[in-house]
């Protein structure tokens, strides 16, 4: 399986705010870890940001831009967005296809919509998804508090077999990259 590490919205406009994401520094830091070692591996990185047409996180503005704690290498993509989907008019699928991947990592911000939806989707469109389990993050809710909200996803995404993939759901340290094998 050919890999790619996808790292989902981790951008000022939603990290810098006060209160930030659950767990957030650990998160990024966990997120530069996988891309160092996914880079040594020969796997490439894609850092998806999401863009609205005016407002918070208008594309171009300081707000849009990829958090500056992330490690952004030379070689890695940059895809832009709209919606939860990252798939959904973007060239993602294109880059993937090019890429000759099969396999996506998914990381990054919100648990509960664009990692969901994306890894959601991604399965559907026979990808073989491992979520870094203690490398996505989102706010806490009226509903749920953060830390709920992504062990519930971590726990219910791998419980779904019905796309024909597996969807696992891996702590960050034990996500191996073995390209070729």
């Amino acid at each position: 399986m050919k890999s790619a590490l996808v790292v989902i919205d981790v951008q000022k406009g939603l990290f810098e705010p006060e209160p930030a994401p659950f767990d957030a520094d650990l998160v990024i830091s966990r997120i530069n870890t996988l891309s160092s070692r996914g880079r040594k591996a020969g796997v490439p990185v894609i850092f998806v940001q999401h863009e609205t047409a005016d407002g918070a996180l208008s594309h171009g503005t300081p707000v849009w831009e990829l958090d500056p704690r992330l490690q952004v290498a030379p070689g890695d993509h940059l895809i832009r967005k709209t919606t939860p989907d990252s798939f959904l008019r973007t060239r993602l699928t294109e880059l993937l296809t090019k890429l000759e991947a099969t396999h996506l990592i998914l990381c990054g911000y919100a648990t509960e919509f664009c990692v969901d939806t994306t890894a959601r989707r991604a399965a559907g469109l026979k990808y073989h998804v491992t979520l870094a389990a203690d490398a996505h993050t989102t706010h806490d809710k009226a509903h749920a508090p953060a830390d709920a909200i992504r062990a519930h996803h971590n726990a219910t995404l791998p419980a779904i077999g019905s796309y024909g993939v597996p969807i696992d759901a891996i702590l960050s340290r034990d996500i191996v990259f073995n390209e070729g094998a």
